[in-house]
């Protein structure tokens, strides 16, 4: 083994050791990490290999530098990936070992106004209904969500059937399977209702997505607009190419 390949499968080891030590709770989340001279003793390397395993725990999220302070345990993301179905918040959650749980903050009638005419292409005051709904992970504050549906196309929604997947309520209890869906991600800050959901200050930064749902006959059946809490998620985008795609290609 070359001294590069020996270089990258000592950090590896060294990474990969630490990153067990935090999942283990040997290092719980805002824990300091012992210090590089006491990591080089520990593990019996150089301060280089002990730099680039620190410096690929912070690319991953796993622990952050604070100067003049010290190395220290982050809290971990929940990752979830925009390209996955229905269903998947539920399945991202459990496969990181997270209980994930949705909880209704409200259902009600409302009429459109222009903005969401607009956004759902139906006439001004025709009735919507408005879903509140709050995603948690751990019994943790994930995400706010406002979902806004053509009430004469939704008279059935009952408020206790969200607590799960809508896309599954519309497809089995009202025959409204959803064929495709669009996605706007946006960096946004918290106003007060926002804050107050997911128990940060006001202003802080978010993740916001606006959705939009359609039906096989393209109408569209559902504008929404979700919240994320800033520091515990992220996401990932998958692209799929064929075989005849120039990789890079958009």
């Amino acid at each position: 083994m070359d001294h590069l390949s020996k270089e990258q499968s000592l950090h590896q080891t060294v990474k990969e050791q630490l990153i067990t030590d935090i999942q283990s709770k040997k290092y719980p989340v805002h824990a300091q990490l012992p210090t590089e001279a006491e990591l080089c003793k520990t593990f019996d390397v150089s301060r280089t290999t002990i730099r680039n395993a620190l410096q690929q725990l912070v690319n991953e999220g796993y622990i952050e530098r604070v100067q003049g302070k010290g190395t220290f345990v982050r809290q971990q993301r929940i990752k979830q990936t925009l390209t996955s179905t229905e269903g998947s918040y539920v399945e991202q959650l459990k496969l990181q070992g997270k209980h994930p749980e949705v909880k209704v903050v409200d259902l009600t009638v409302i009429p459109t106004d222009e903005r969401l005419s607009l956004a759902l292409e139906i006439a001004e005051g025709e009735p919507l209904n408005k879903l509140e709904r709050i995603r948690y992970a751990d019994n943790q504050p994930l995400q706010y969500e406002t979902a806004y549906l053509p009430w004469r196309l939704t008279t059935g929604l009952r408020k206790e059937s969200c607590e799960g997947s809508l896309y599954s309520v519309l497809r089995d209890e009202l025959e409204l399977p959803i064929a495709k869906t669009e996605e706007h991600l946006h960096i946004t800050r918290a106003d007060q209702t926002v804050a107050g959901y997911l128990g940060i200050a006001e202003g802080d930064p978010c993740i916001q997505i606006e959705t939009y749902a359609y039906l096989d006959d393209g109408t569209k059946i559902e504008y929404s607009i979700a919240c994320f809490h800033g520091d515990k998620v992220s996401f990932t985008v998958e692209r799929h190419y064929g075989q005849t795609s120039e990789p890079g290609s958009p």
